[in-house]
């Protein structure tokens, strides 16, 4: 862990328990999401906000990959006019939650990246899938479900330990009023505006070969 120049905020990797913060003065927030910007993180690494702490994280497993590359795909397929679905590492600000994420995958409005920096707005997201590791599964499952079921539309949440998926809808302002679960292999029922049954078969982890 180490304290950012301005003496104030704290960066830690998820491999430590974050620092939290109960709230933010007028502007933290702001300064936080520039110094989450202006991180040089290792290769394979993402910054992001979470519970008021910068926690750096690393991008997921090698076989993660053929999942992730299924689901986009299928979302592809299935977006809403002038959506596309992306795996690239932009961090979407959600000010008044006071949080900025990085999601493993995303779903948003194509007009949202036409800006020179800053974060991408949160409102511009149609859905987030988050794939969930040891480091990252407690804030995948607290802190961002509760975040996004505010915000975002649809919330895929491919529970990569546990081999299930899940996924939220219908946003409120205490969070998801609907959701739907089934082991991996099944047909998971993914809602509006996508409207189409994802078939998770596949999703789970490659059996390891016999040691010699």
């Amino acid at each position: 862990m180490r304290e950012s120049e301005r003496g104030r905020f704290l960066v830690t990797t998820v491999l430590e328990r974050p620092v939290t913060a109960d709230h933010f003065a007028p502007g933290e927030f702001e300064d936080l999401l520039q110094i989450a910007l202006d991180l040089d993180t290792p290769d394979g690494f993402k910054a992001e906000i979470i519970e008021g702490a910068i926690v750096v994280s690393p991008f997921q497993s090698p076989y993660y990959r053929r999942p992730m590359k299924r689901l986009r795909e299928d979302l592809e397929a299935h977006c809403p006019a002038g959506h596309e679905a992306d795996t690239s590492p932009f961090l979407f600000a959600f000010p008044k939650a006071t949080r900025a994420y990085a999601p493993d995958l995303y779903v948003a409005d194509v007009e949202s990246f036409e800006q020179l920096r800053g974060p991408v707005n949160g409102a511009a997201l149609s859905l987030v899938a988050e794939f969930t590791s040891p480091s990252t599964r407690a804030a995948d499952v607290k802190d961002k479900l509760a975040v996004y079921g505010r915000h975002v539309p649809v919330y895929l949440l491919l529970d990569m330990q546990d081999e299930e998926a899940t996924v939220f809808w219908e946003v409120s302002p205490n969070g998801y009023r609907a959701y739907r679960s089934v082991s991996f292999g099944q047909s998971l029922r993914i809602p509006e505006p996508f409207g189409f049954d994802l078939d998770t078969s596949g999703f789970g982890r490659p059996e390891e070969a016999p040691s010699r």
